[in-house]
C-alpha cells in the first residue's frame, strides 16, 4: 500500500484490514467508477484507497469532523485519483430521506470501517446502512470484534443484510463482510 499523510493519531484496524481487502481484491470489487459512500469515515484512510482506486467517493462523518476528513482525501488523493472526491456529514439516523433521498442517491457499493464499537448508536447505525443500500447495492463492513454488544450487531445486521463473511485478519482481530439488503 502506498504511503499516506494523515493528519490524525489513530488508524483503526477495521480500516486497515478494509484497504487492505480493496487493494488486493480490485478484480471482484472493481472501483473504476463506482460510486462509493463510505460510512463514519474517520481519517478518510477508506475513502483516500477507495478514490485512488478510481471511484467516485463521497466520505461521511459527524459535522465536527468534516474538517480533517476534507484535508486527508485532499492531500492524499491529489494527483492520483479520476475523481474529486466529495464529503459530506451524516448523522446516523437523522434527515436520511432529506439529505440521502433515495430517488437520487444510488451507490454501487457502502464502505464502512470499525463503525460498531462501545456506544449507543448501534440502532440509528443499522437502520442508516440499510437506508442508503438499494437493490443491486453492496455494503463492505469491516470491524474489530471486541465485545458482546459487538456481535448482537452482528446478529441484527443478519436479519437485514445478506451477509458472508469474505475474510478474516487475524492479526487485526477483524472481519470483513459482504452484504446486500434482504429483500423486502
Amino acid at each position: 500500500m502506498r504511503r499516506m499523510v494523515m493528519k490524525t493519531a489513530f488508524i483503526q484496524a477495521g480500516a486497515k484490514a478494509l484497504c487492505q481487502f480493496l487493494e488486493e481484491n480490485q478484480e471482484e470489487f472493481n472501483m473504476t467508477d463506482k460510486k462509493v459512500l463510505e460510512i463514519g469515515s474517520g481519517t478518510g484512510l477508506v475513502s483516500i484507497v477507495a478514490c485512488i482506486l478510481g471511484a467516485q467517493v463521497i466520505a461521511t462523518d459527524l459535522p465536527d469532523l468534516l474538517g480533517n476528513l476534507r484535508l486527508n482525501l485532499s492531500r492524499n488523493t491529489r494527483g492520483k485519483r479520476l475523481h474529486q472526491p466529495e464529503v459530506r456529514d451524516l448523522v446516523w439516523g437523522q434527515d436520511l430521506e432529506k439529505d440521502f433521498p433515495k430517488s437520487t442517491c444510488l451507490y454501487d457499493y457502502i464502505v464502512a470501517a470499525d463503525v460498531v464499537y462501545h456506544h449507543s448508536f448501534l440502532g440509528e447505525l443499522l437502520e442508516t446502512m440499510k437506508h442508503l443500500c438499494q437493490p443491486g447495492t453492496v455494503l463492505i463492513w469491516a470491524n474489530k470484534f471486541r465485545l458482546k454488544q459487538d456481535l448482537d450487531f452482528l446478529s441484527q445486521f443478519n436479519m437485514t443484510f445478506d451477509a458472508e463473511l469474505l475474510v478474516e485478519f487475524p492479526n487485526l482481530e477483524t472481519k470483513v463482510f459482504k452484504a446486500k439488503c434482504k429483500a423486502a
